[in-house]
């Protein structure tokens, strides 16, 4: 079975800057690339989208964190990047990647993360 694996959280003080990285592995070692989005959730929150990159390597990126947060992928090895910088206390939340695989892929599978936690103290 795939997965994915976030790492790089920690706690931060307000201004600081942390990365995140979502490392993917296909079921059976099959050969995929994936596409993937980062979301968060905050204690008696939905979880929220954050900032994703799609098959173009477009970026696309919530609002309150344009500007702050730079997304970035390697497809071909299955890996993705969060930089975080100018954190606020409000960003604190376990962050999660989705891999979504390319439509050539054998793989069908949709991986998400077992979340990161991100603590940013004020």
């Amino acid at each position: 079975q795939g997965h994915a694996v976030e790492s790089g959280g920690g706690l931060v003080q307000t201004g600081g800057s942390l990365r995140l990285s979502c490392a993917v592995s296909s079921s059976g070692g099959t050969a995929c690339w994936y596409d993937v989005t980062w979301f968060r959730q905050s204690p008696g929150k939905q979880r929220e989208f954050v900032a994703g990159m799609n098959y173009e390597d477009r970026a696309r990126y919530a609002e309150d964190v344009s500007g702050r947060f730079t997304v970035s992928q390697n497809a071909a090895k299955n890996m993705s990047h969060l930089q975080m910088n100018s954190l606020k206390p409000e960003d604190t939340a376990i962050y999660y990647c989705k891999a979504d695989p390319r439509s050539w892929c054998y793989d069908r599978n949709t991986y998400w993360g077992q979340g990161t936690q991100v603590t940013v103290s004020s």
